[in-house]
C-alpha cells in the first residue's frame, strides 16, 4: 500500500495499449450470480497474471513462500493437512488455512470476516508478519524489477508501474475462476448418476433436523454449502480466539466464525478454525455428542448438551454423503495448477 501512496500510475493510451481480452466466468447451474467489481473486470490476461502470482514466491519476504505454499490444489487449496500453516520466517499461524473454493460467491473472507472482497483478502497475507512478512512497498519494487511482470501487468491493466492494488486485482481474478461444481453430489443433482442408499440416507440426515447440518451449510442460495454467515457452533464454553467478536468489538459476536463450504471437505482436514478435529468422523462426533454451551452459542445449535444421538450407521451414512462432495476434476484442473 505504501508503494501506491508514493507512485502515481498513469494508464497507457492509444497505440501503446492493447485492451485486455474480456473473459466470462461460466457460472454452474444452481449457483448464484457472482458479484464482480466494476473496477476489476475479469480478463484472460488478468487471470493468467493472477495464476502466475499465486504460485510465485516473490511475494514473500525471503522468496521462500507463495500463496500456493499454504493452499495446495490436491488438498482443495488448503494446507496439506497441517493444523496451522508455517510462515516465511518459520512462524506458526494461529488459525487453520481455509480451502479456496468458490470464493467469487462469498460475501466475507477469513474466519473472522475481516475482509469484504477478494481484492481486500488478497492484500492481507503478504504484509502479515506470520505469513509472507513483506511490506507491499518491497513486494512492488521486486515485481517492478522483473521485465516479464512489467509486460504482464501492462497487458492486464495497461499500467507501466505495478502496485499492491493491481497485484490484488490479478489474484482476485484468478481466484474467482476456481469454481468447484462437478462432484458426485453435483452429478446426482443434475440427474446424471444415482447415489448409493447410504449416501442418500446421509443426504436426508444432512438436509433435515435429524442431522441439523443444512441450517448453516444450506443449498438455498445455490449449491455453495455455506450460508456465508458467522456462527458459534459450540466448540468452547470460553474463548481463546474471539473470532468475529475481535473484529466488531461486540461481545455477542465472540466465538463466532465464518461458515466454511463443505465442498471437497474430505480433502481439507483438519477441521474448524483451529484445526482441532483431525478427521471428518471427529467433526461429526462433535455435533453428535452435544458440543459446549456458552453465552453466544448459536440458537441453531439446538442439541448442545444432549447431542444429535445419531446411530453408528447414521453417522456412517452422513460421512458417506460428505464424501460425495469431493470434486476430483477441481483438484486436477490444469487451469488452477502452477504455470509451466
Amino acid at each position: 500500500m505504501a508503494w501506491a501512496a508514493c507512485q502515481k500510475d498513469v494508464p497507457l493510451t492509444g497505440a501503446e495499449l492493447k485492451p485486455a481480452t474480456p473473459y466470462t466466468i461460466d457460472i454452474p447451474p444452481g449457483f448464484p450470480e457472482m458479484n464482480i467489481p466494476a473496477d476489476n473486470p475479469t480478463t484472460v490476461e488478468g487471470i493468467a497474471l493472477g495464476r502466475k502470482l499465486f504460485y510465485d514466491k516473490i511475494l514473500s519476504r525471503n522468496n521462500v513462500q507463495s500463496c500456493a505454499s499454504c493452499h495446495n490444489q490436491a488438498n482443495a487449496f488448503s494446507d496439506n493437512g497441517r493444523i496451522f500453516s508455517i510462515g516465511a520466517d518459520g512462524s506458526i499461524g494461529n488459525r487453520n488455512s481455509q480451502a479456496l473454493i468458490n470464493l467469487g460467491f462469498n460475501r466475507h473472507f477469513f474466519w473472522d470476516g475481516r475482509s469484504k472482497t477478494l481484492e481486500e483478502q488478497a492484500l492481507e497475507p503478504v504484509k502479515n508478519p506470520i505469513e509472507m512478512h513483506q511490506s507491499w512497498a518491497t513486494a512492488a519494487a521486486k515485481i517492478n524489477a522483473q521485465p516479464d511482470y512489467v509486460t504482464d501487468f501492462k497487458a492486464a491493466f495497461g499500467y507501466e508501474k505495478i502496485d499492491s492494488t493491481m497485484v490484488a486485482k490479478a489474484l482476485a481474478q484468478f481466484m474467482r475462476t476456481m469454481i468447484s461444481s462437478n462432484s458426485r453430489f453435483d452429478k446426482y443433482a443434475r440427474h446424471e448418476i444415482n447415489l448409493t442408499p447410504s449416501e442418500l440416507n446421509g443426504f436426508v440426515i444432512f438436509n433435515t433436523e435429524r442431522g441439523d447440518c443444512f441450517h448453516c451449510h444450506n443449498l438455498d442460495g445455490g449449491y455453495l454449502l455455506t450460508d456465508n454467515l458467522f456462527h458459534n457452533n459450540g466448540l468452547d464454553s470460553e474463548f481463546t480466539d474471539l473470532g468475529l467478536g475481535a473484529i466488531t468489538g461486540d461481545p455477542y459476536d465472540d466465538g463466532k466464525f465464518l461458515t466454511p463450504t463443505l465442498r471437497n471437505i474430505a480433502l481439507s482436514a483438519p477441521y474448524m478454525h483451529d484445526g482441532r478435529f483431525a478427521t471428518l468422523e471427529a467433526a461429526i462426533n462433535h455435533y453428535n455428542f452435544g458440543g459446549e454451551a456458552s453465552l453466544t452459542v448459536d440458537p441453531l445449535m439446538k442439541h448442545v448438551g444432549t447431542g444429535l444421538n445419531l446411530s453408528a450407521q447414521e453417522r456412517a451414512d452422513l460421512l458417506a454423503f460428505l464424501n460425495t462432495l469431493t470434486d476430483e476434476e477441481f483438484i486436477q484442473d490444469a487451469r488452477f495448477s502452477a504455470p509451466e
